[in-house]
């Protein structure tokens, strides 16, 4: 390919200097161009996440949320409660991402189709979002008032600023639920790309889940991305740069998790399959609403995230609400997929994984 990684590496370990600030001497290698994306947050807590109140929460017992007042063509649709977790280990997390296909002003105006899609997000406790594309840059905000903490719950963003080469921009964003995950504000960036190997950068950020002390806590960072599906070779090529590049700018955070709309399936994802010990977790399913694709997978390092419960699917949201095709296809032609992680880190209560703190580092 014409186009040098070089470059796209300097610019994106740049972007993770923040990790660098117990290792002065390492800056030099970086240059410091990020673009900050924007969340909710108002303020730190230590180790520089956001507080929920005050304190750490409990893990939450989940409750079935209310019946949300939507229907295609009279039938009602109920939301289904986020999956109980309990496991041997301890309590568990379900992560997802959904391409919300053209998620914007045309769906917004249809009421059924916003409900089904909040209640969808409440099966999970994080979502990568993918195909945002509005330029309401309250969009999200509404969606979370409206649709999906109706029901009590506090579900937070992140949300990335619009990427495209083409006048029609999208978005990132990341959905979570605050009684159940928090995230870092100085982790949140976008990949800088000054050789535009990637249609739309990907959207970054590190979480910790909430309930386990802070110290025991599993704590994670997600690589967001939406492929271009004519450029999928070079794309996921240059996403090997990138997830690698990320691995090594993480000061000791050891569970790296790319996920999203990579527009090919398990068998076919290029020089980032070929990295030692990656595994996509989503292997011989189709995660199209249609059923007979794969675009949509969860990437992450085996040997690393051993959090991983082995337990994923496609959220079939077509039989879980009773859909025809074609109000299916209303919703999105993606269905989301999900993978659940232990609560705790390295899988066992008490036993936390061989890094220098809880893998946050403030300057």
């Amino acid at each position: 390919m014409p186009k040098s990684y070089s470059a796209l590496l300097v610019a994106i370990l740049s972007a993770g200097g923040w990790y660098f600030s117990k290792n002065p001497g390492k800056l030099t290698e970086f240059l410091a161009s990020l673009k900050q994306a924007q969340t909710g947050a108002t303020q730190n807590a230590p180790g520089g996440y956001l507080p929920q109140n005050t304190g750490y929460q409990p893990f939450p017992t989940q409750q079935a949320p209310a019946p949300t007042q939507a229907n295609y063509s009279g039938q009602p649709i109920t939301p289904r409660p986020a999956p109980p977790t309990p496991m041997s280990g301890g309590p568990a997390i379900r992560i997802a991402t959904f391409n919300i296909q053209i998620f914007g002003d045309d769906k917004a105006s249809k009421p059924y189709v916003m409900a089904t899609l909040g209640s969808i997000v409440q099966n999970f406790h994080l979502v990568a979002i993918q195909e945002i594309r509005t330029k309401d840059p309250y969009f999200i905000d509404k969606f979370l008032s409206t649709y999906v903490n109706n029901t009590g719950r506090k579900y937070d963003k992140v949300v990335g600023p619009r990427l495209g080469r083409s006048v029609s921009k999208e978005q990132y964003a990341f959905i979570y639920d605050t009684a159940a995950i928090e995230v870092n504000p100085e982790s949140i960036f976008t990949v800088n790309d000054p050789d535009d190997l990637l249609q739309r950068e990907p959207l970054i950020a590190q979480f910790r889940v909430r309930g386990p002390p802070p110290e025991q806590a599993f704590t994670f960072e997600l690589i967001n991305i939406h492929t271009e599906p004519d450029d999928t070779k070079n794309e996921l090529n240059a996403l090997a740069k990138v997830y690698q590049a990320v691995r090594r700018a993480s000061n000791g955070e050891d569970d790296i998790i790319l996920l999203g709309d990579l527009n090919v399936d398990d068998r076919h994802l290029g020089d980032l399959g070929k990295i030692d010990g990656i595994m996509p977790i989503v292997q011989h399913k189709f995660t199209n609403t249609r059923q007979n694709a794969q675009f949509d997978n969860i990437i992450i390092h085996r040997p690393s995230t051993t959090e991983f419960t082995g337990k994923f699917d496609v959220f079939n949201f077509a039989q879980a609400y009773h859909l025809t095709p074609e109000q299916a296809l209303l919703v999105s032609d993606h269905f989301p997929v999900w993978a659940e992680f232990n609560a705790y880190e390295s899988m066992t209560p008490g036993r936390v994984a061989a890094r220098d703190n809880t893998g946050v580092r403030q300057q």
